[in-house]
């Protein structure tokens, strides 16, 4: 009986095991029914799980015995060969047509019993069972028998006929001189057939009524015939169908296919070799749903452009850049004179060390705290009074260039919201903090009853959307049909909820920005000191400078209070100068490190929620191919 995922011959079989090739096959494409079942189409795998059940069935009953079918037209003579077989006429024989209505059982018996049991699997009437006149020990373990007409005008005889030739171990066909080449045969049977071959004999009976040579004339386009089927011919020792002619009628050739058969059965080959042509079929059927096109997975490209429109949706670029002028802010706080910082807060303007050309529409991280409205909205700044409108003109323009109003198309690619200028140029000045009279509020209204800003999410969505197809679309291409499904299906899952993963992560990374630089450098301090003792000279020669004028002091002693006036007013100025160069550098770095981490914790999310599970169909596809090839036998 069965047991496990092998297979053993029952207890009166005589055989202990099936080979081991072809165990593994069979086990192999067991595991690949379970791995696709909730892939396929249960009509896809239908004739796979008949193939298993076949094996099943069939190591479950004898081992020592081998069912050899005799097959062929109505008139060929299988009846007449089944009883020069048999030695007897146990199988009827005349001229109505057509003559055989039920299948006849020829037993020799083998050494141990369990022929009953194939006979009942192949319901073979009791009354249509026989053993052989002579008992002749040659054909030991034989079990012969006689079919209906295939081209039988009762449809229940070829139905009859189709049924047996699933279950039997190896045929023999049976054809005559006048229909060796009748379509029906080579089309409906031998054709599709013809990976069978190594279980099938062909046999050309009536050659008696041939004259001369022409019984070799038919025997040669008969392999013609065969071989443009593409059936292989057992030659020069080589597998294949064995063909034959004789007479059986009058006996000619009848020994040889006695001594062929002998040497068939004793092999007992012939279930092992008819259960491996059943895998290759159920194989090749299945070929279209496991055999992809060319290799497949996410290349490393692939991954990296994915990983780069997350980082675009929610503006990584903008947030290094505003933590970069940020950075700067502070250190002009920090390093700047004080005249400069007392100009700055009463003034009301931003950082005068930022560089023009990057993107002048924020202040800084810290001043663009406003609530996050949807993913790829900008790290949003506190722009001015006079940035209010350029706020929402940035925002009309970028809802026109992700097709949500109109507005330049720009030149990036197709759905990304890419432009010339770059995203973050386009998204700077958006939205504002609250808490200034006339700047942006969060959410979007203005002090002043401006208009309110776009919600950045009618932005955002479509590069998220964008980002997930072009992902699933490579790592789908080339797969079959049902595995492209089930990644696009995988990606499809995990895009739900990304976009608000994405908000987070990116406030996250917002508020980890918040209040500048966690470790301020320790030149700060210094350069803040150098300005305080700079003002303090401006001041001590700006007071002697007076009380010279004023009398109070020596009129000649002005020098004294004009060098440390000239000191203070020149040497603040200039530090500041020196301080804005070498903050440049750190402040650049600063920025790229902000960029990085929300680019890095967008990844984050892009591989929890579409690459993993992608790569997880990936995994299990590449796990059915292998189980394909092994049961296919590559």
């Amino acid at each position: 009986m069965a047991e496990g995922s092998g297979y053993r011959w029952a207890e009166d079989g005589g055989r202990q095991a099936v080979r081991g090739g072809l165990r593994g096959r069979l086990d192999a494409l067991r595991e690949l029914i379970a791995l696709s079942r909730t892939r396929l189409d249960g009509r896809a795998l239908e004739g796979a799980g008949r193939v298993l059940e076949t094996a099943d069935e069939r190591y479950r009953l004898s081992g020592e015995h081998t069912v050899v079918a005799l097959a062929g037209a109505t008139g060929s003579g299988k009846s007449s060969l089944f009883n020069a077989l048999a030695g007897a006429n146990r199988s009827q024989v005349g001229p109505r047509r057509p003559t055989t209505a039920e299948p006849v059982a020829c037993v020799w018996p083998g050494s141990r019993p369990g022929a009953e049991g194939l006979l009942h699997r192949l319901g073979v009437p009791a009354h249509r069972r026989h053993a052989p006149a002579d008992g002749n020990s040659e054909l030991r373990g034989l079990i012969l028998i006689d079919l209906p007409d295939h081209d039988s005008s009762a449809t229940e005889h070829r139905a009859q006929v189709d049924r047996m030739l699933e279950l039997v171990d190896a045929v023999i066909w049976v054809v005559d001189p006048e229909k060796y080449a009748d379509a029906v045969l080579h089309e409906r049977y031998l054709r599709p057939l013809a990976g069978y071959a190594e279980v099938m004999f062909v046999v050309l009976n009536q050659v008696d009524r041939l004259p001369g040579d022409a019984a070799d004339q038919v025997v040669d386009d008969l392999r013609r015939l065969l071989d443009e089927d593409g059936l292989a011919l057992g030659e020069h020792g080589e597998p294949g169908a064995a063909v034959l002619a004789l007479s059986a009628a009058t006996g000619k050739g009848v020994g040889e296919l006695r001594e062929a058969l002998g040497q068939f059965v004793a092999e007992r080959g012939a279930v092992d070799r008819r259960l491996a042509a059943d895998v290759d079929a159920a194989a090749e059927r299945l070929r279209s749903v496991y055999v992809a096109q060319c290799p497949v997975g996410l290349t490393e490209q692939a991954r990296a452009e994915f990983d780069d429109r997350l980082a675009e949706a929610v503006g990584a670029v903008a947030t290094g850049r505003a933590a970069e002028r940020d950075w700067l802010r502070h250190a002009e706080r920090a390093c700047g004179s004080p005249w400069a910082r007392l100009r700055g807060r009463r003034g009301g303007r931003g950082s005068r060390w930022e560089d023009p050309g990057s993107g002048a529409g924020t202040t800084g991280v810290a001043a663009s705290r406003g609530a996050t409205t949807g993913v790829g909205a900008s790290r949003r700044g506190r722009p001015g009074p006079e940035r209010a409108v350029q706020g929402q003109t940035c925002a009309g323009r970028e809802a026109g260039l992700t097709g949500t109003g109109p507005g330049p198309t720009g030149t990036g690619r197709a759905g990304s919201g890419r432009t010339g200028t770059g995203r973050s140029g386009v998204r700077q000045g958006l939205v504002g903090q609250a808490g200034t009279s006339g700047h942006l509020r969060a959410g979007g209204s203005s002090a002043g009853g401006a208009e309110p800003a776009v919600d950045g999410r009618a932005a955002a969505r479509p590069v998220v959307e964008h980002a997930v197809r072009a992902v699933a679309g490579e790592a789908a291409h080339g797969l079959p049909a049902p595995w492209a499904q089930a990644v696009r299906e995988a990606a499809e899952r995990g895009a739900y909820g990304l976009p608000e993963a994405l908000d987070k992560a990116a406030a996250a990374a917002e508020e980890s920005l918040r209040g500048g630089p966690a470790v301020k450098p320790r030149w700060w301090t210094v350069a803040a000191s150098l300005q305080g003792l700079l003002l303090v000279l401006q001041v001590v020669g700006v007071l002697w400078l007076l009380g010279v004028v004023t009398g109070l002091g020596d009129g000649t002693d002005w020098i004294s209070g004009l060098s440390p006036a000239v000191l203070g007013s020149v040497g603040g100025p200039a530090l500041t100068w020196l301080c804005r160069a070498v903050a440049r550098g750190p402040a650049r770095r600063y920025g790229q490190d902000a960029e990085r981490r929300l680019r890095g914790a967008a990844a984050g999310c892009g591989r929890a929620r579409v690459l993993e599970p992608v790569a997880a169909e990936l995994l299990r596809y590449r796990e059915v191919r292998e189980q394909y090839a092994v049961a296919s036998g590559v």
